[in-house]
């Protein structure tokens, strides 16, 4: 299922005749399955998970090349299934400290002091649909989302970051937000159907993501860990 450029798409290989969305029903744009970033940290991530020799494959090997290839001059990944540059660097530093590169390789480096950078300033993280556009030039702030925060706590995470203050702000926001019930209010979308045309909000990304982000963030404490020994 990997592509030849060495990525992978959600259900399909080399899916990347794009001049199907030019075709009048294709109104979308989004006819087809590409190779993403996102999918293909997810698939790294599983490898290098259930076989230890994974890290070692030429498989792996050309993939974190691709995400290498494919970060974004201001140090983030495109993510075409969550939103949307968050949600793709989330998946691409998990996928890369599970693969072994060296935290304190440049690919990392920018992509947490990106994450730093765009932290709302109540300490979570937001990012709006609109950084979906065609025209793309940085990004596009929104007010804090709790599935969004986790989604950089877990990043940051793996990246060695889990002592930096950027840190330790979002998970205060975290603990401040969460409601009587337990759970997060979370009334914007994070989720993408098709970029540009319509937007998800699956209830459950503001119930495990942040529980995810802060148990590990009190399990990397707890064994005054530097960096996540597994999972994603």
């Amino acid at each position: 299922m990997q592509s030849n450029n060495a990525a992978w798409g959600a259900f399909d290989a080399d899916n990347e005749h794009y001049y199907l969305n030019n075709i009048p029903f294709a109104d979308h744009g989004a006819l087809l399955d590409p190779p993403t970033e996102d999918v293909t940290a997810r698939c790294i991530s599983m490898l290098a998970q259930i076989d230890e020799s994974a890290p070692n494959s030429a498989a792996v090997a050309r993939a974190v090349d691709y995400l290498r290839r494919t970060q974004t001059a201001e140090g983030s990944w495109y993510g075409r299934w969550g939103m949307n540059y968050i949600y793709g660097t989330w998946s691409v530093l998990c996928a890369l400290n599970a693969a072994g590169v060296d935290h304190a390789s440049p690919e990392l480096r920018r992509a947490a002091a990106w994450l730093v950078k765009i932290q709302n300033s109540d300490g979570g993280w937001g990012e709006d649909g609109m950084s979906y556009r065609l025209d793309y030039r940085g990004h596009e702030s929104a007010p804090s989302t709790a599935s969004q925060t986790a989604w950089a706590l877990l990043g940051l995470m793996a990246a060695g970051e889990n002592d930096h203050p950027a840190v330790a702000r979002g998970i205060d926001y975290l603990l401040r937000t969460q409601g009587e019930d337990s759970f997060w209010n979370e009334p914007r979308y994070t989720a993408t159907g098709f970029p540009r045309v319509f937007y998800l909000r699956y209830h459950g990304y503001s119930k495990f993501f942040p529980l995810w982000a802060l148990a590990r963030y009190r399990n990397l404490k707890n064994t005054n860990a530097r960096s996540v020994p597994h999972g994603i």
